[in-house]
């Protein structure tokens, strides 16, 4: 298992109270696997992943679990082992291209810079490197590209850099976090090809956080769907979308044009998320969930497995009766 994330807590801390923010999340990535993580906004998919890399705010506790990584507990390295695991053996690419891209500085010279640092080469083989990888990632003419400066690029392009950053050290995981959403389904369509293939030519991990579950579809070996912080339901993205056991794995199906069931009408979801910062006793989706019983409001169910590799928190079975 190259990362294991077991019973992780994390809370912040603010003026307006404390946010639960994760309860209890356990998932796990397998070495030259594509896992997705999939929920709405502020499921916890994004603070799963900053807590992989060591990148939470500075109100951030985290309360409980591990985030086992090859062995060992990242959670218990200090701040100088912390870097030197981010980028160089865990990779991340971003929903926004220019938060990762300096503005000013010229994507071949970037390039090198994190090559240079990963990897003890020279200069020179540095910028050659840097090429390379952008040719690795399609990138016509990478030449030419290497001169620009990413104001000059497309958002696609300036996407595809970003891949090339991320994967030049090379990580053997790589964690993309809602990385293809500001894109047009044409270039999210090649974007997504290019990271399943790098996927399997290097035999790199990667973590995909998404709210679409059509682009798990396409791209994940096994998903976790997330609500209110917590995972809900986890098992081979096949067994998931073809068998979805939880109600809100069912809402999102629902609700999805891609993969809904065509005789059947798009179901919007109904309700909100619940304040974490007074999370309910019960199972968090209750409150929008049309076959919520006493017992699931009172008690919160967690993780078991209804059949191998499918694991469901819920105290029902996908057609209602008791689980």
């Amino acid at each position: 298992m190259l990362l294991e994330i077991k019973d992780l807590s994390v809370e912040f801390h603010g003026m307006r109270g404390t946010m639960k923010a994760l309860h209890n999340v356990s998932l796990s990535v397998d070495k030259g696997e594509i896992v997705g993580i999939v929920g709405e906004s502020g499921s916890g998919k994004s603070v799963t992943a900053l807590s992989v890399l060591g990148l939470l705010d500075k109100n951030a506790v985290v309360t409980s679990g591990e985030i086992r990584y090859a062995g060992r507990n990242l959670l218990a390295l200090g701040k100088k082992e912390k870097q030197a695991v981010r980028g160089k053996q865990i990779g991340m690419v971003f929903q926004e291209p220019m938060t990762a891209l300096h503005p000013t500085m010229r994507v071949g010279k970037q390039l090198a810079q994190v090559i240079k640092r990963h990897r003890g080469v020279s200069g020179q083989e540095a910028e050659r490197l840097a090429v390379h990888a952008l040719r690795e990632v399609h990138i016509h003419d990478p030449e030419l590209v290497a001169r620009k400066y990413p104001f000059e690029l497309s958002g696609g392009m300036r996407q595809r850099v970003v891949i090339a950053l991320a994967m030049a050290a090379p990580p053997e995981l790589l964690i993309a976090d809602e990385s293809t959403t500001a894109l047009d389904v044409t270039i999210q369509h090649e974007i997504l090809k290019l990271m399943k293939e790098l996927s399997e030519r290097r035999g790199t991990s990667i973590v995909f956080i998404t709210h679409d579950l059509g682009i798990v579809a396409q791209l994940c070996d096994r998903v976790a769907v997330m609500y209110a912080g917590e995972v809900v339901e986890t098992g081979s993205t096949a067994d998931v979308l073809r068998s979805p056991q939880h109600p809100y794995t069912q809402a999102l199906l629902h609700a999805l044009p891609d993969l809904a069931d065509p005789d059947e009408p798009l179901l919007a979801i109904g309700g909100e998320v619940p304040d974490l910062r007074r999370r309910p006793a019960g199972c968090s989706f209750a409150s929008r969930c049309s076959r919520a019983t006493e017992e699931c409001r009172l008690g919160k169910p967690r993780l078991e497995e209804r059949k191998p590799g499918h694991e469901v928190a819920c105290w029902k079975g996908a057609d209602g009766s008791h689980g």
